[in-house]
């Protein structure tokens, strides 16, 4: 039995979704979110019980005293119940009320040492575990925090992609880093991978872009966080949906297919593509005689004596970057990180020359 065999029971023509309040608050409070959202097709009831804090003096959650709560939601609303466990202690707690699914949070799979310690918690368990991506942008770690689950013989695993914390900031609360997501799909196929945008967006004015784009990479479904009053939340205020207006987002996402027969747009695609493939050739190319013009200025500055960094030089050059970015219809966020990874491989460039000139 495969640990992703879980997901088959969900896969349908309607997408997967994992929806409910950031914070389970009051009793009456999860128990009205639940009732509306059985009215939908939601396959999880989520709510935090533990909300771990980047600084102290945030609402934490209410702790184990919710616990009684999402069972009596799931007793009456007949939904499966999703929360965060970030300690052995949780799940110990957890498992005196019947709780069907286990998120691991971006900062606890940060810490492998906290991640063995809840997959030696769950080890063998017949729930559901999925973890999220680590806070920090890297691959590996994510892919190891898996493994450890993994190991554990969790009998059903699956995965969120709830973006990372980046400097600088974007619009975003959390950067998609959509190709992080995607190279650990190429490197662990099967692992079914749910999509957070709630927690991408940190403003529910984004949250559409965001799926939109989940949908075209064919993500297998969502987490997303829904609330009564969302402007009254205790957290996340800003980026959940009531119940009513989720519906309406949810109706209004269309997947997209990943294949067709359709030889009109097989013989359209196939053009375009080579146009991208001659171009991305010409940019290699020019990339190429750009970085020979830094290892020469690299020669230029030992000779003079000039260290290899001119940071005033880069912060004008990539200000008229963007200006130039803009006018060709390119986000200042794109552009910023292209010109960072030439400027860094400019100046290695740059360093390898005055050592070896």
């Amino acid at each position: 039995m495969s640990q992703s065999d879980w997901f088959q029971a969900y896969k349908s023509a309607a997408q997967f979704l994992i929806a409910g309040p950031c914070s389970a608050e009051t009793f009456e409070q999860v128990l009205e979110t639940g009732l509306a959202l059985r009215q939908q097709s939601v396959d999880f009831f989520r709510a935090g019980v533990w909300k771990p804090r980047t600084r102290p003096g945030g609402f934490e959650g209410v702790g184990e005293v919710a616990l009684p709560w999402l069972a009596e939601v799931k007793k009456q609303t007949g939904l499966k119940i999703a929360i965060e466990v970030a300690s052995p202690a949780h799940v110990e707690a957890a498992e005196q009320f019947d709780i069907d699914m286990y998120w691991i949070g971006a900062r606890t799979t940060a810490n492998p040492f906290a991640v063995q310690e809840l997959a030696n918690a769950l080890q063998g368990s017949n729930k559901i575990v999925l973890l999220k991506n680590p806070v920090n942008p890297d691959l590996s770690l994510w892919i190891g925090g898996y493994e450890r689950l993994q190991n554990a013989a969790i009998q059903s695993l699956g995965v969120i992609h709830r973006g990372f914390s980046t400097y600088p900031k974007s619009k975003y609360r959390n950067s998609p880093e959509w190709q992080i997501a995607i190279d650990f799909r190429r490197e662990l196929p099967d692992v079914p991978m749910i999509c957070d945008p709630s927690h991408m967006a940190g403003k529910r004015e984004y949250l559409a872009e965001l799926t939109d784009i989940a949908l075209n990479l064919h993500y297998d479904g969502f987490m997303i966080e829904s609330h009564p009053n969302p402007d009254a939340a205790w957290s996340d205020a800003a980026q959940q949906l009531t119940p009513a207006a989720l519906e309406a987002f949810m109706r209004n996402r269309k997947k997209a297919v990943a294949e067709t027969t359709n030889t009109e747009y097989l013989e359209a695609i196939r053009l375009w593509r080579s146009q991208i493939d001659v171009t991305d050739a010409l940019l290699l190319e020019l990339l190429g005689k750009r970085m020979a013009i830094s290892e020469k200025i690299g020669i230029l500055k030992k000779n003079y004596g000039i260290s290899v960094l001119q940071n005033d030089r880069w912060m004008k050059v990539l200000e008229h970057m963007q200006s130039q970015g803009q006018q060709n219809n390119l986000s200042d966020s794109f552009i910023r990180i292209f010109f960072k990874a030439i400027h860094e491989e400019s100046i290695r460039k740059q360093v390898n020359a005055k050592s070896e000139g």
